[in-house]
């Protein structure tokens, strides 16, 4: 009688921590962005594009990359 009063003692307690770890990972709430992250983001990805505007403009006048070395474009003919 002593051993399975025991038992149930030790299966309350793991079942209970196992129940408090499940509700920590649930009252867990994502941020959300601030306004001025979200114009700091964007004012990345505007100052990536201005840097490849410049590169090719800085190339202008030379062959792309993407095209190969021997390509003729069909109104140089």
């Amino acid at each position: 009688m002593r051993v399975e009063q025991l038992l149930e003692k030790m299966k309350a307690k793991v079942l209970g921590s196992l129940g408090r770890k499940k509700k920590s990972k649930e009252s867990y709430s994502k941020m959300d962005k601030t306004a001025s992250i979200k114009v700091e983001i964007q004012s990345r990805k505007a100052q990536r594009l201005i840097e490849k505007t410049l590169v090719a403009a800085d190339r202008a006048g030379k062959p792309s990359l993407s095209l190969p070395p021997n390509h003729r474009s069909p109104l140089a003919a």
